[in-house]
């Protein structure tokens, strides 16, 4: 198992660029399971080796970011809201790990801090790759949109990128670790994919018995 990981994270740090930061970044900002963790610290700590420019890395992900924000954004605008929840209560929607719930729960927050959240909410776990969803169903203006998401998404990476390039200024007193830490990550992150489609296929057969 530990030969896995270490082969699957030399090859994705062997092809981690700025075309893939911005498209992952660009997933990870949709409704797909991909955290923003495991793309800029370690894009970040790539730049520490000199292989990339940290801010570039920061302004990669920051428009990739905001290219899946608005890909959540116009599909809410144009659907409408029976629509997108009807999607996120599909098979469609669980093959996703998405919900109806879920896009209530960022309604709702949307509701609460009005135009901002799409600034704010790119802060808050849970609601940061959705939020654009209520803001797309309130048809916010697209300017402002665009604005408060590049500049919470590009608060965000900066932060994630500080905490990736300061680990490899540190690489010396964690040397002996840094591996088993980044596997450790990947571990974790493969763990948190398999617990959530078990709780999707869970509720998916509950929803099933009760509908009987």
């Amino acid at each position: 198992m530990m030969h896995f990981f270490q082969t699957l994270f030399e090859w994705y740090m062997a092809n981690l660029n700025y075309f893939t930061v911005a498209l992952l970044m660009a997933i990870e900002s949709t409704f797909l399971p991909l955290p923003s963790e495991i793309v800029i610290p370690f894009a970040a700590y790539k730049a520490g080796q000199g292989d990339l420019n940290v801010f570039l890395v920061v302004l990669a992900g920051t428009v990739g970011a905001l290219g899946g924000s608005l890909i959540n954004y116009t599909l809410a605008y144009y659907l409408g809201r029976p629509i997108v929840h009807r999607l996120a209560h599909s098979k469609v929607g669980k093959m996703f790990l998405l919900s109806k719930e879920k896009v209530i729960h960022a309604e709702e927050y949307f509701v609460r801090n009005g135009r901002t959240s799409t600034f704010i909410g790119r802060l808050v776990p849970g609601i940061r790759h959705l939020i654009s969803i209520p803001a797309g169903l309130a048809k916010m203006n697209l300017r402002d949109f665009m604005l408060y998401t590049f500049v919470g998404a590009g608060i965000w990476n900066i932060i994630l990128a500080v905490i990736g390039y300061y680990l490899y200024e540190i690489r010396d007193q964690i040397f002996p670790y840094i591996e088993y830490i980044l596997y450790l990550l990947g571990l974790i992150f493969t763990i948190y994919l398999v617990i959530k489609i078990r709780k999707s296929n869970k509720s998916k057969k509950e929803e099933g018995v009760s509908g009987v």
